[in-house]
C-alpha cells in the first residue's frame, strides 16, 4: 500500500468512527426509530425530525443509518421501489413479515429456514454464510378491511 493509500484508508477509518459516535443527531435518529411498528424511509425519519424541532440534515440521517445498519443497530430492507427503509429491531437473528399495504412489520424466526440455508451452503461448500429473508403480505387488520 502505498502512502497516499494508507492515507486515504486511515481517513475513512476515522470518519467511520466518527459515524458511530453516539452523537446528538444519532441519538435523536434512534430515539424516532424507537417503538415504531413498521420500517420507515429516511425522509420520513427526517421528516419527524424537522417536525419535532430537531435540526438534522437529510445527509446526516442518511449517513447515520447507514452507519447504524452496519453495526446492527437497525434493520434495513428494500421496498418493492428500491428504496432502503429502516427499523430498530432485536439484536438476535430474525426475519421479517411485512404488510404491504400499511407497514407492519412482525420480527419471526424460523429453525426449518435456518437449517435449510446451513444446508444450501454446505452443499455448495460455502462456510460463513449470512442471508436475509423477507416476507411481505397484508396483515389480519388489512386483510379484514373492506377493499374499495
Amino acid at each position: 500500500m502505498t502512502d497516499q493509500q494508507t492515507r486515504e484508508h486511515d481517513a475513512r477509518d476515522q470518519q467511520a468512527a466518527a459515524d458511530r459516535r453516539p452523537t446528538r443527531q444519532r441519538t435523536a435518529i434512534a430515539t424516532a426509530l424507537t417503538g415504531a411498528a413498521e420500517f420507515r424511509s429516511a425522509q420520513e425519519i427526517h421528516a419527524d425530525l424537522a417536525g419535532s424541532g430537531t435540526r438534522v440534515g437529510l445527509a446526516t440521517v442518511y449517513r447515520n443509518l447507514q452507519s447504524m445498519a452496519a453495526d446492527g443497530e437497525v434493520d434495513v430492507i428494500r421496498t418493492p421501489d428500491g428504496e432502503a427503509v429502516y427499523r430498530s429491531c432485536s439484536t438476535t437473528h430474525h426475519h421479517h413479515v411485512v404488510c404491504r399495504s400499511c407497514g407492519l412489520a412482525v420480527e419471526v424466526t424460523g429453525d426449518a429456514v435456518e437449517r435449510w440455508a446451513d444446508a444450501v451452503a454446505r452443499a455448495h461448500g460455502f462456510t460463513q454464510v449470512r442471508h436475509t429473508v423477507e416476507m411481505d403480505g397484508l396483515c389480519a387488520d388489512c386483510s379484514a378491511a373492506p377493499r374499495g
